[in-house]
């Protein structure tokens, strides 16, 4: 062990003797931190990585083709590295492969529309021509079933539409006072009034099924989140009829020819091919520990997407800050005294899935963890990190922290001691067991506007946050691992809940879900 660490103390002083003079400024005498920064900063491979895991490798809808791809992908990079990689079986999913969507009006006059089957929907069987109907406003179920009939052999618009498709900062800018005012006002008394109607006929799941009953040939859909040019693409509300969603200024477009009786008619072609049961996985590395093997650091990050981009900050960047990380890693920290381990998880968009099947298969790992390091929201710098509740861990934790650059701490809030997540990103699966589990939370970049939208795609990447995010993490990693000190997992008494006036209780374990439960 002396002669590796030996090794690798000439191995980094080499490095920084050759080294540009910015990186020789780096205020630390540490010279694993100084290897870490150097490999992170001037060798980075987070484009080359994020770039194949985006483009090449594509959306990661669970249960895809795609998805399975991300995991072979990921252990032979893995392995290439000299890293031990796995994928570990843990349940099964529907599986679902997405083809061509295709959407033109064409009466009253021709466009093709921006439009995007929903995930996991069925497809059209070839192209269909079809007419167009709108949801009435329902008082109750024998209002819905009187007019279902009359959406037989039609497409149906089932989204209430929007007034306008200008942002509201939009409308804060320009607008007066009072014509804002309005549109807010009755953008509101309409989003009542729409679900109402739909409350009165049972819900959208009720009415979803009796169109579906009644001979509908597919619906439309539309969720907009509030910006320029974007739409959600989620799961379809169908079962056996093809659901797609539209564009909101689109979908408006067709629901007021609707509306004014104006005669619109679509031509669909929507391609899938449902693929049965399929095994899902959850992407396993290893580097073991050589003097507390049966301690861990674990580095976290989950590896499917929705599909109307290519998932690329949700959660690209944070497959690829733990797969850099742990690169990097290997190379300056080869014989680590605990072992570090990354987890890129399956089916977090569904629920958490991989890693709260990991914590139940690997009882051992959560037992034994010195600190769970988890990315998710979006390619932006870390800027906050909480304690999780844990009111011991923020003396060990403000260690390693002080000890990182301050170019890259001078950005992060601690909060201390915090309070447990109980959901939101995979390190919620470790917090309901009381471990370590911190989530490293980034800057907003505004990610509420590519969030599960189409827009989530590689040019969003940001690459300098994410690179700073790598070295954090590799730094943070390699001090919790070297650490003669146990993180404690000593819980605070949480408050009062403010909205309910109860006191809040630690987070319970769900259990994953192991297979798709078909309606």
């Amino acid at each position: 062990m002396r002669r590796a660490i030996l090794s690798l103390l000439a191995f980094a002083v080499l490095l920084y003797a050759g080294t540009p003079a910015s990186a020789q400024t780096l205020p630390t005498d540490d010279p694993v931190l100084r290897a870490i920064w150097i490999e992170g900063m001037e060798n980075t491979q987070v484009y080359d990585l994020a770039q194949v895991l985006s483009d090449s490798i594509g959306p990661r809808l669970y249960g895809s083709p795609q998805a399975e791809g991300a995991n072979q992908w990921a252990v032979s990079m893995f392995q290439s590295w000299g890293i031990d990689a796995r994928n570990e079986e843990y349940g099964t999913w529907r599986g679902w492969r997405r083809g061509v969507t295709h959407v033109d009006m064409i009466a009253p006059w021709v466009r093709s529309l921006e439009a995007m089957m929903l995930s996991w929907s069925p497809g059209t069987n070839g192209v269909v021509e079809a007419e167009l109907a709108v949801l009435p406003e329902f008082n109750n179920d024998a209002d819905l079933q009187s007019w279902l009939p009359s959406a037989s052999g039609k497409f149906v618009l089932i989204s209430m539409p929007q007034s306008t498709c200008r942002p509201n900062a939009n409308w804060e800018q320009y607008a007066t006072d009072e014509s804002l005012e309005k549109m807010l006002e009755e953008r509101g008394l309409a989003e009542d009034a729409w679900e109402r109607g739909l409350d009165a006929a049972g819900g959208e799941s009720a009415v979803v099924a009796g169109l579906e009953s009644a001979g509908a040939l597919g619906v439309f859909r539309s969720r907009w989140p509030g910006n320029w040019g974007h739409q959600n693409i989620s799961t379809a509300p169908t079962q056996t009829i093809p659901a797609i969603g539209l564009s909101c200024e689109d979908y408006g477009l067709l629901y007021r020819l609707v509306e004014n009786d104006q005669g619109p008619r679509v031509r669909v072609n929507a391609e899938s091919e449902a693929l049965g049961d399929v095994p899902v996985f959850n992407t396993v590395a290893e580097i073991r520990g050589s003097e507390l093997p049966g301690e861990y650091i674990l580095l976290s990050a989950h590896l499917d997407s929705w599909d109307g981009g290519t998932g690329a900050t949700d959660n690209g960047t944070g497959t690829v800050i733990m797969m850099e990380a742990v690169r990097i890693l290997k190379q300056v920290l080869p014989n680590p005294k605990r072992t570090i381990i990354v987890g890129l998880w399956g089916g977090e968009e569904r629920g958490l899935i991989g890693s709260r099947a990991f914590s139940e298969d690997h009882p051992e790992v959560v037992e034994g963890l010195q600190a769970v390091f988890n990315q998710d929201n979006g390619t932006g710098r870390v800027v906050r990190i909480s304690m999780q509740g844990l009111t011991g861990a923020a003396g060990l934790f403000g260690k390693w922290i002080s000890q990182v650059p301050t170019e890259i701490t001078r950005h992060i809030d601690l909060n201390l001691p915090g309070t447990p997540g109980g959901g939101g990103s995979d390190y919620a699966s470790f917090v309901c067991h009381g471990a370590p589990a911190f989530s490293l939370s980034s800057l907003s970049w505004d990610y509420r506007y590519t969030w599960h939208t189409q827009r989530d795609t590689f040019d969003k990447i940001v690459f300098d946050e994410v690179k700073n995010n790598v070295v954090l993490t590799a730094m943070l990693t390699y001090l919790a691992s070297e650490d003669p000190e146990r993180m404690p997992r000593d819980q605070r008494v949480l408050p009062m809940n403010s909205r309910t006036g109860e006191q809040m209780v630690w987070p319970a374990c769900r259990p994953a879900r192991r297979a798709y439960e078909r309606p």
